[in-house]
């Protein structure tokens, strides 16, 4: 009988484990592209901001072994050359890196133009930015000096938004923290391509993680699920089946592509 590591790089197409940090881990999307690595055989890093016991319940959930959990609020100073670099120490090195974590749209973090005030606004766009742009933008340049100091291939995945398209009227700086995450893996894929590390980005619509159930579950969740033609909304699963895709050697000419993943709830050419 096979083991779950070897299942797992069977059914990759046996391909050899890489160590992959993905940020933003404790639950949700992912934790979802957490496990979809490991279970293909790959060791993970997994970055998480405070939830203790949800971080835990990931490690817990990943096949095989030599995993590592690294804590760290990526919206402080320095705390995204910690993470780069506890993740190195505990993998052995990074070959992948996924730009998970973000200050997401709830009614804490709500700041319309029409209704906030100065105060509440500027703080809502300095601490997003912090977490969903600038932390990225330093994790990648970590990775990718790892990445070139070793003269090894390898991939980043930020996982963007539609919102970044459509407009987030009531969290704008959520919707242009994402637009700029795109446009900066965009730039990178440029940057890096002459070093063998392709950039790529995903754009989910709405997501049926842990943090939007209460919604689904209540009087907005036929409005949400009627988004998209499907009538549903997408599944932390899918998300993250296709980073890893995206992150496979096979996708590597689709470098500086930004994928859409909202079932058709938003169309642009």
């Amino acid at each position: 009988m096979r083991s779950t590591d070897e299942a797992g790089v069977h059914e990759a197409g046996a391909h050899e484990a890489r160590c992959v940090l993905v940020t933003g881990a404790s639950r949700g999307i992912g934790r979802a592209v957490a496990v979809a690595f490991a279970s293909a055989g790959d060791r993970v890093a997994a970055q998480y901001a405070s939830r203790d016991a949800d971080a835990a319940e990931t490690l817990r959930l990943l096949p095989g072994d030599g995993h590592v959990l690294v804590r760290a609020d990526l919206g402080e100073p320095d705390a995204a050359v910690r993470v780069a670099d506890e993740a190195v120490a505990g993998l052995g090195r990074v070959d992948v890196l996924v730009n998970n974590a973000a200050v997401a749209p709830s009614p804490a973090t709500r700041h319309p133009v029409a209704t906030a005030s100065l105060a509440r606004w500027r703080a809502a766009w300095r601490r997003t930015l912090d977490v969903n742009l600038l932390s990225a933008a330093d994790l990648t340049w970590c990775v990718a000096r790892h990445l070139i100091d070793r003269g090894a291939p390898g991939h980043v995945v930020n996982v963007g938004s539609r919102g970044a398209f459509r407009g987030e009227p009531e969290f704008p700086a959520y919707g242009a923290s994402k637009a700029a995450l795109h446009a900066f893996g965009q730039s990178m894929a440029v940057a890096l391509a002459p070093h063998g590390v392709a950039v790529t980005s995903v754009a989910p619509g709405f997501v049926a993680t842990e943090r939007q159930s209460d919604r689904l579950a209540g009087p907005d969740g036929d409005a949400v699920r009627g988004e998209s033609p499907f009538g549903r909304v997408g599944t932390p699963e899918e998300v993250a089946a296709a980073v890893r895709y995206l992150a496979s050697p096979e996708a590597a000419w689709a470098s500086g592509t930004v994928l859409d993943l909202n079932g058709a709830s938003y169309l642009r050419t």
